[in-house]
């Protein structure tokens, strides 16, 4: 039985990855700013909040983030750009993970295999980007690749077992994607089935990469 700590557990995503878990028999534990108050534009509230975990967790996986602030959308153009947008969007989705990444070495297991997984997103991908637009939204996401890469490197030195990477879930049909019309919108069900499936297979020689909901490496 795997212990897990999911982060962001009232989203769709984290919501369908805490229930797949369950159903095969796993332990979790949930963290939402809905339920537990955790504030990512907060660093007292992150504190706060995970200091009343005791670990360890086999797996960690932070579902957390935003497109763009309420009542805003993601930028088309360069015109587009405001300050306090783009600071709201990397605080979340950039600083926020780093902030939790922060609170996790003392919650993995000494010895053994660990998974910490992060959602951010292919849009994050500076090499895999040909449609432009999403300024924030793509920085953030970028910025949040590279905390994850520089987070595996460090806990790695220390858990030669332990396996950090960045997720990209495909383009999932929950409220976070309800404005935006996509082809091919996966179930949250099935894309946490798929994420957790990716997760089950790593190996601490895949330690600090970028993958999709298929396995498939996305380039930096």
């Amino acid at each position: 039985m795997v212990r897990a700590l999911v982060i962001g557990e009232s989203g769709g995503i984290g919501r369908a990855v805490a229930e797949a878990l369950k159903e095969r028999g796993d332990s979790v534990t949930g963290l939402s700013r809905k339920e537990d108050g955790l504030d990512l534009t907060e660093p007292a509230s992150v504190s706060d909040v995970f200091g009343r975990l005791e670990g360890p967790f086999d797996l960690i996986f932070v579902a957390t983030g935003i497109l763009a602030p309420k009542g805003c959308r993601p930028e088309k153009s360069l015109a587009s750009v405001e300050l306090n947008i783009m600071t709201h969007v990397m605080v979340v989705n950039a600083i926020g993970p780093a902030l939790i990444l922060k609170e996790v070495p003392r919650l993995l297991p000494r010895k053994g295999r660990s998974v910490t997984a992060v959602l951010t997103a292919r849009v994050g991908s500076i090499g895999d980007n040909r449609m432009g637009g999403w300024y924030s939204y793509r920085a953030s996401k970028a910025a949040a690749n590279q905390i994850v890469r520089t987070a595996a490197i460090e806990i790695g030195r220390r858990r030669k077992d332990a396996v950090v990477v960045a997720l990209h879930p495909g383009t999932v049909a929950t409220s976070f994607t309800a404005d935006y019309a996509a082809r091919g919108k996966l179930e949250p069900g099935v894309a946490a089935r798929s994420l957790l499936s990716v997760l089950d297979g790593l190996t601490a020689e895949q330690n600090g990469r970028f993958f999709d909901y298929a396995g498939l490496a996305i380039p930096w």
